[in-house]
């Protein structure tokens, strides 16, 4: 007997919402994978700065929650949803999520390339929820410590590896699209989603830049100081995050913590956040070198899915 259109959305809802009582955030998305529902400012100059404040739904995954009221309005304004998303990055969790996708030409291997990079830095890829996709990729679910915002990314890592951390959202298992649906790998269902490794985690934020001698320079922190003023809405903990573990890295993090914080207060953080970010950069780059690479951080959750 075939599925029909209502049947498939219900089925999505329902796996929505197993999936939201486990304290995953959730959005239902179309079966191209995108956000059912529109944007209530499509025709005001709010469509790229409102993040859901106004109340109304449309905002992608800035709508996702674990609500079950919340969850089930959502998927009765979007009828031909057939799936839907989990948002990274958001507590309890802090999913973080590595898309290894695959090459129909033959010319890249992203498993592969993930073996190497685990080699090369010393890391594990723990035993942790799994999904499979239609197209013969893989969704690998990580978690970070909190206020560590890992940023998204296409193919920085190795070709095919794409990172989904805050602000992206994962297609979640049970989701249906034109190519097939989305399920959870063999032995992995009754998993929790398992820490990042340190090295692993290391790699996943933005790259250090630096002009040749600008760290013996007495103005040495003011860059960062700026860098993390000029932070728009959405910005400010990963450039804080970011700023932070480079001053860290560097020798100064102590030294520029205070100026870090002020300058992460005048963007719209409180002084607790901003002192939670700056506290989580010097635990991430201070590690103990003997530490075991696929070991867990010292604090955060640990959520099971």
């Amino acid at each position: 007997m075939a599925i029909t259109a209502r049947q498939t959305t219900t089925l999505a809802l329902a796996h929505a919402l197993s999936a939201a009582e486990r304290g995953l955030p959730v959005i239902p998305l179309t079966a191209r994978k995108l956000p059912a529902l529109p944007s209530p400012h499509r025709s005001d100059d709010r469509r790229s700065t409102c993040r859901g404040a106004c109340g109304l739904p449309g905002h992608g995954v800035h709508d996702a929650t674990t609500d079950p009221a919340a969850v089930r309005a959502l998927f009765a304004a979007a009828p031909w949803a057939t799936g839907y998303g989990i948002a990274c990055g958001r507590p309890p969790h802090h999913l973080i999520g590595i898309d290894l996708d695959i090459d129909t030409t033959g010319s890249s291997d992203s498993a592969a390339s993930l073996r190497r990079l685990a080699l090369h830095h010393l890391f594990t890829i723990p035993p942790t929820v799994m999904v499979l996709t239609p197209s013969g990729g893989r969704h690998i679910w990580l978690t970070g410590p909190p206020g560590v915002p890992v940023p998204n990314s296409a193919s920085r890592l190795a070709p095919g590896i794409d990172i989904r951390g805050a602000g992206g959202y994962l297609v979640g298992p049970g989701s249906v699209t034109p190519r097939g649906r989305y399920r959870l790998a063999p032995g992995t269902a009754g998993l929790p989603p398992a820490r990042c490794p340190l090295a692993l985690l290391r790699l996943l934020m933005p790259p250090v830049r630096r002009r040749p001698g600008a760290a013996d320079r007495p103005d040495r922190g003011r860059g960062l100081v700026r860098f993390v003023l000029a932070a728009r809405e959405g910005q400010r903990n990963t450039r804080l995050f970011w700023a932070a573990c480079r001053a860290y890295e560097h020798g100064y993090g102590d030294a520029l913590a205070d100026a870090l914080t002020h300058a992460a207060v005048r963007t719209g953080l409180t002084e607790r956040e901003a002192r939670a970010t700056i506290a989580s950069a010097a635990r991430l780059t201070t590690a103990a070198p003997d530490a075991a690479p696929g070991g867990r951080p010292p604090d955060g959750p640990n959520p099971r899915s």
